[in-house]
């Protein structure tokens, strides 16, 4: 499996989670550097390595998206800005997939708690994916995960200030319920090959 680490609290115990069923886990970061600083990066490998300690081995993937975050930013209405970087996030992500022979990819998604993960959203999400998208910790509340990233030793890394891709270009009123014919549109200024 793929996961999406973002270096926040919950992609990491998701991980986890997944590496405890018996799955073997390769991890894929995405940065905005140099519109930001390493330090998202940096804490990226830092979970990594932590993790690494569940199974034998892991693969981690760092990978540029301010530039996309820029084209998204020229072309789309605002409110669908969180979604657009999320489609696209899991884009690159089937990408790495397919080369590396990964059949699912994981997050870090919990049931509403932010504008991007509510039931509308993920679904217009999971559309950019031909991979099943796997969210261990979809029912699961912050204080549940939070002790669970105490537990296994990342919360201390998690917390760590950074500047993570998703501070960047971020509207000030994302849409919560977006629709996939809306995202569609809102896509098709950009092109989507080229930047995957």
């Amino acid at each position: 499996m793929l996961s999406l680490l973002s270096g926040g609290i919950d992609s990491p115990v998701a991980a986890y989670r997944m590496m405890k069923r018996g799955c073997r886990v390769d991890f894929v970061h995405f940065h905005s550097y140099p519109f930001l600083d390493r330090t998202s990066q940096q804490k990226a490998r830092q979970l990594a390595q932590r993790l690494t300690r569940h199974q034998y081995a892991a693969r981690l993937f760092l990978v540029p998206f301010g530039d996309i975050q820029q084209q998204i930013v020229g072309v789309a209405p605002a409110p669908y800005r969180v979604v657009l970087y999320r489609r696209y996030m899991l884009r690159l992500a089937l990408a790495l997939a397919q080369q590396t022979g990964a059949e699912a990819l994981v997050t870090g998604e919990s049931l509403g708690q932010v504008a991007s993960q509510t039931l509308q959203n993920l679904r217009v999400i999971e559309a950019a994916s031909t991979l099943p998208v796997l969210r261990p910790l979809i029912g699961m509340d912050k204080a549940e995960i939070m002790q669970t990233a105490a537990d296994i030793g990342t919360y201390s890394i998690s917390i760590q200030p950074d500047q993570d891709c998703c501070t960047l270009f971020v509207p000030r009123h994302p849409a919560t319920r977006t629709t996939l014919a809306d995202i569609e549109a809102a896509e098709q200024a950009l092109d989507t090959p080229a930047l995957v």
